[in-house]
């Protein structure tokens, strides 16, 4: 009985000991007030994305096999450069076949020409009448008649023939390759996609609300490309271009910001986010929470913050961040001008 009285001396003695650290940590916990921005500096954000200025996907016009692969996905190719071959044995017998009932064509030809020259003669000797000299000319006219569609035959048949190799239209990368050999083409099936890697833009859709600041001022839009070498910050675009149609469903209308030419690291598909000038004096506009980037928690892809309540006792909260502002990070959402963020995340974290 006196060793388990001691033993429950000693956890006793323990558990007091862990809660008061933790209350020690709770008190001593930094805590920092977030800061609303001024309703005439603000800005809006959408997302974007990164799309070719050229991107093609490559079909055929004929059906067949694919029996030559030439390109993979992410090769580089020069314009006119064959990428894929489809069989094409049948069309080429049917060129042979055009070509053979020309020659026959041709032939026939000959015949009713020498025919009409006789006829000719011997309507002038007087030896056959009229009649007998306009059924040989009907017969050569109806001869040449016959070489020349069959010719134009011959030179669909050849131009088809052409319809078996798809060729890249322009200089520029292989984006991605559709089949394999051996899979059946037909007309319309996506065959290879490529894009020119030289001429890109962001492409972002605008909220209808924002489309008459964003023609008005597009001298202040900006964009970034988050995680992107030398795009990590708001850049200025060389050129803003406003479509002027608007989305009948989403009520938005798209703008499109120019890239550098031959920029390093960009690729179609690339996430992008365009900030968009606030809206004019006299006009309401929602305040914007501002908190120092030393408070934000990153784990993975989840930015959070801890918030600490009346009580001192934190607890992780999700958030959505916007622009940075020198030592500032702007706060979209899951917090309000009131909160109270833990100064050190670390410390807080320790808390329970």
């Amino acid at each position: 009985m006196k060793r388990t009285h001691l033993l429950t001396l000693a956890l006793f003695a323990s558990v007091s000991v862990h809660g008061t650290a933790m209350a020690a940590d709770a008190q001593a916990l930094k805590v920092i007030s977030v800061q609303v921005a001024n309703g005439a500096q603000s800005e809006s954000s959408v997302d974007a994305v990164v799309e070719a200025v050229r991107q093609t996907t490559l079909s055929t016009q004929v059906a067949g096999a694919v029996v030559t692969l030439q390109v993979k996905a992410g090769d580089r190719v020069r314009a006119g450069q064959e990428l894929l071959r489809i069989d094409a044995r049948a069309a080429q017998q049917g060129v042979v076949g055009a070509t053979a009932q020309v020659e026959a064509a041709q032939s026939q030809l000959a015949v009713a020409t020498q025919e009409l020259n006789r006829q000719k003669q011997l309507l002038q000797k007087q030896y056959i009448s009229q009649g007998a000299f306009d059924r040989a000319q009907a017969q050569w006219d109806a001869a040449k008649a016959q070489v020349k569609s069959l010719q134009a035959q011959t030179q669909v048949a050849q131009a088809q023939s052409g319809f078996f190799i798809v060729k890249a239209p322009y200089a520029g990368v292989v984006s991605d390759v559709s089949v394999t050999l051996g899979d059946m083409a037909l007309p319309g099936r996506a065959l290879v996609t490529m894009h020119d890697p030289s001429a890109l833009r962001v492409t972002a859709s605008v909220p209808q609300a924002l489309l008459a600041s964003v023609g008005a001022q597009q001298k202040a839009i900006r964009f970034e490309l988050p995680g992107v070498a030398g795009f990590a910050t708001p850049q200025t675009p060389q050129q803003v271009q406003v479509l002027p149609a608007v989305d009948p469903v989403t009520h938005t209308g798209q703008i499109r910001l120019s890239l550098p030419a031959a920029a390093q690291g960009l690729a179609p598909g690339l996430f992008a986010r365009v900030w968009l000038p606030g809206v004019s004096a006299g006009q309401s506009v929602a305040e914007r929470v501002y908190l120092l980037s030393s408070a934000i928690v990153r784990r993975a892809e989840m930015t959070a913050v801890y918030v600490v309540n009346t009580q001192g006792k934190p607890s992780l909260r999700q958030v959505r961040l916007g622009q940075t502002l020198g030592d500032r990070v702007e706060v979209l959402s899951g917090l309000r001008k009131d909160d109270q963020v833990a100064a050190e995340p670390q410390l807080a974290g320790a808390v329970r």
